[in-house]
């Protein structure tokens, strides 16, 4: 297929504009798909394929033979389809007016990324909580729950922290996870 696409290619920089029509008939299929799947518009996917047609063929001067005429093409229709996505404006402005409302804006429907009061004094006791009963855990435990979930060491590093075996580091945070989870059962 591609000593037939360039065969065109070749008929098409003599001046033959008909010899373009069998490239478009060879690839105007899978670059519609490749638009529609990018731009999920029947009617843009058919502008911008029909586009990057266009493209190509005031352009083919400067296509490399020595490579793949799809490759280009669909680098072409590409570049348009994210070209498309970049220019495409929002369907709505935060700072529109909300219908039926007095001075509000979209902006005043954003929630906030911020925490409630009450729920920062909630997680503040609970890892206060945490940290007690952690403190409550046999000295083998705690040391590796410790550098494992609030230093967040991994286990190759506690094992040469410890001086002890990567088996050994594995069995405790488990034990040790298993003991804090019994003391936290009534939270």
């Amino acid at each position: 297929m591609d000593a037939l696409v360039n065969k065109r290619i070749k008929q098409v920089l003599k001046g033959d504009q008909n010899a373009f029509s069998d490239i478009v008939s060879l690839y105007q299929h899978k670059l519609y798909q490749i638009c529609y799947r990018m731009l999920a518009n029947k009617q843009e996917a058919e502008d911008i394929a029909q586009e990057a047609f266009v493209r190509a063929y005031i352009n083919l001067h400067t296509f490399d033979q020595k490579r793949k005429f799809s490759t280009w093409l669909y680098r072409i229709a590409t570049n348009l389809c994210i070209d498309r996505i970049r220019k495409k404006k929002p369907d709505y402005y935060l700072d529109a007016e909300v219908a039926g409302t007095d001075g509000l804006n979209m902006y005043s429907q954003v929630a906030s990324s911020e925490q409630l009061p009450e729920e920062t004094v909630q997680q503040m006791e609970l890892q206060d909580r945490i940290q007690y009963e952690i403190s409550r855990l046999p000295d083998k435990y705690r040391s590796v729950i410790v550098l494992k979930y609030i230093e967040e060491l991994s286990l190759q590093e506690i094992s040469e922290i410890l001086d002890m075996p990567l088996g050994t580091v594995k069995t405790r945070i488990h034990r040790g996870r298993e003991a804090l989870r019994k003391q936290l059962n009534n939270l």
